[in-house]
């Protein structure tokens, strides 16, 4: 096992790695839309969010040289299921066609009360 630490990506924000490799796989702790850099939530608006969300795992395959090719699942976390649409034209927008597998599901709260988060199972094997 080894542990993935990056400043491409927010700091966790808790007792937690932001990825860990096992084997061949990769496993990305939940990424907030927080900015690297500036460790604050990139906006109100649930598209930059998502897209804040996906930069973030972005950053931490890029770390251990990997893409977004990599990415074999996704879990998205949502608190409005509502935004589904939205959701689906960032995934339109940013993955152009190669589309991992996925999973949304409606939570009461996230943290610090971001509407997204979303989690990554990536493989070392393209």
């Amino acid at each position: 096992m080894k542990i993935i630490n990056t400043d491409k990506s927010p700091k966790a924000i808790g007792p937690y790695s932001q990825a860990v490799k096992f084997n061949q796989l990769l496993f990305t702790s939940g990424q907030i839309p927080i900015e690297p850099s500036t460790g604050l939530m990139v906006s109100q608006n649930f598209k930059d969010q998502v897209y804040q969300c996906l930069i973030n795992i972005k950053g931490i395959l890029e770390e251990e040289n990997l893409s977004l090719n990599h990415i074999i699942k996704l879990t998205v976390y949502v608190v409005d299921l509502n935004n589904f649409s939205q959701l689906n034209e960032v995934f339109k927008d940013f993955f152009k066609g190669n589309y991992p597998a996925r999973s949304a599901v409606e939570v009461s709260r996230l943290p610090k009360d971001s509407q997204v988060e979303i989690e990554a199972v990536c493989s070392y094997e393209n």
